[in-house]
């Protein structure tokens, strides 16, 4: 199971400057002023073979100072309870402030693991300054300067040591699990009720009614798996409700925990921004994934062209990702929701595709004679040999050339897309590698 930490604290003690640093990406807005970070970024890293989701929870001002205390302490709470690790970050070039006493009191209250971090400790003068921390009574604070980097090796030492295995008696890992997610209101709980015939989930018309990720198995016309409803994913800003935070990373949990994801997308409202910002959040956890267009018997005058306008508008925005299978279905009316499972079920076949080395040489070799890499500095990029990864989460695929740095992406977008024109690939991410020959 994935490993979630959160990173908390006062404003403006540098936790969207740490959180680039440990998803190496410049996500997170840094400046000076207090409350920049409006919304929660989420990201991924990795640190000795563990993988974990990274969460920067600023504080918002709006207002009065009042407020702002307001919503940085709801923040803690939903930290405190759903992640595995706490960073919590101090300014040693500041001491110890009002807010930072206010925040170590709530989480020493929690169980779950914390972590003290000094930050801003450019030089060991202000190591020594990092002392007065022990005051807050979270043991030991670790010196770093998220800004150039020194100190965060030792720091993720502390956080990976710290990541319990996850309890998974319950879930079988041999069943395939497919998280059904999307916004709120887009009908993932009546899908899963529609699926197993019965009011097994919560079904009503407010958003995030389903807080948790529910596990339902299901075993019925030859296809058996996980079915995981996942509570709405809102626009990160709109998201004003401690409890609907904590809907937003059990969400993100299952996605990463899942197979295959089921997007859905409601008809009346068409596809959105926050749509493809959980398209995106799939993507990069390199889930299959189905798109169903949920509410299909809500449209009036629906004919072919209506069909095909709406998919063109879905892979328009999915691109350079066209190659997902999208369906259109009510799953009040039950209308295709069958087809969601079978679907599900080849998408999740289509992950273990395995293509032998013969077929690909004999197939693409050929294709990329004829299109070849484009020229760097006068030398030409040669692939002369092409195989398949064994024991991958998804098709993955090593094309061995003589000059692999100079491949860049729209080039390996060409390979995809014949890998996928000539093999079927659909639903799932592939990934490209070159290699020295």
């Amino acid at each position: 199971m994935s490993n979630i930490v959160a990173i908390v604290g006062r404003p403006n003690v540098g936790k969207s400057t740490l959180f680039n640093r440990l998803t190496q990406s410049r996500q997170a807005i840094v400046d000076e002023t207090s409350g920049t970070t409006r919304d929660r970024q989420y990201g991924k890293s990795e640190w000795t073979g563990h993988e974990f989701s990274v969460i920067d929870t600023g504080g918002w001002v709006i207002g009065s100072e009042d407020v702002f205390e307001e919503e940085i302490n709801k923040q803690v709470q939903v930290a405190i309870d759903e992640a595995d690790v706490i960073l919590f970050l101090v300014d040693v070039t500041h001491g110890i402030t009002g807010l930072d006493q206010q925040v170590a009191a709530m989480l020493r209250k929690g169980k779950k693991p914390v972590v003290l971090v000094s930050n801003k400790a450019d030089n060991y003068e202000l190591h020594a300054q990092s002392a007065e921390f022990y005051t807050l009574g979270l043991g030991d604070p670790y010196n770093i300067s998220a800004a150039n980097g020194s100190g965060t090796g030792d720091l993720l030492d502390v956080v990976v040591s710290k990541f319990t295995k996850k309890d998974e008696e319950e879930i079988e890992d041999n069943i395939p699990k497919i998280a059904v997610v999307g916004r709120p209101n887009a009908g993932k709980s009546s899908l899963i009720n529609a699926f197993i015939g019965e009011d097994r989930n919560i079904v009503t018309e407010i958003a995030g009614t389903t807080r948790d990720s529910i596990y339902t198995q299901y075993d019925k016309f030859g296809l058996k798996f996980y079915l995981v409803d996942t509570a709405g994913i809102r626009k990160k800003g709109k998201v004003t409700e401690d409890l609907e935070y904590y809907s937003v990373v059990r969400a993100i949990r299952a996605i990463e925990n899942a197979d295959v994801c089921v997007l859905m997308i409601d008809a009346t409202r068409g596809i959105e921004t926050q749509d493809i910002n959980i398209f995106s959040l799939i993507q990069k956890n390199r889930k299959g994934l189905v798109i169903v267009v949920n509410k299909w018997d809500l449209v009036e005058n629906k004919n072919d062209n209506i069909i095909k306008t709406f998919e063109n508008a879905i892979r328009e925005r999915t691109a350079p990702f066209v190659d997902v299978p999208v369906i259109f279905a009510s799953a009040i009316t039950k209308q295709r929701i069958y087809k969601i499972l079978e679907t599900a079920k080849e998408v999740y076949e289509t992950r273990n595709t395995k293509i032998s080395t013969h077929q690909l040489n004999e197939v693409l070799l050929p294709i990329i004679e004829k299109t070849p890499p484009p020229m760097n500095k006068g030398k030409m990029v040669k692939i002369k040999y092409i195989t398949q990864l064994p024991n991958t989460a998804v098709p993955s695929f090593v094309f061995f050339c003589n000059l692999p740095q100079w491949v860049k992406e729209p080039y390996k977008r060409f390979l995809e897309n014949q890998l996928r024109k000539n093999w079927k690939l659909t639903g799932t991410p592939v990934n490209i590698y070159m290699r020295e020959k």
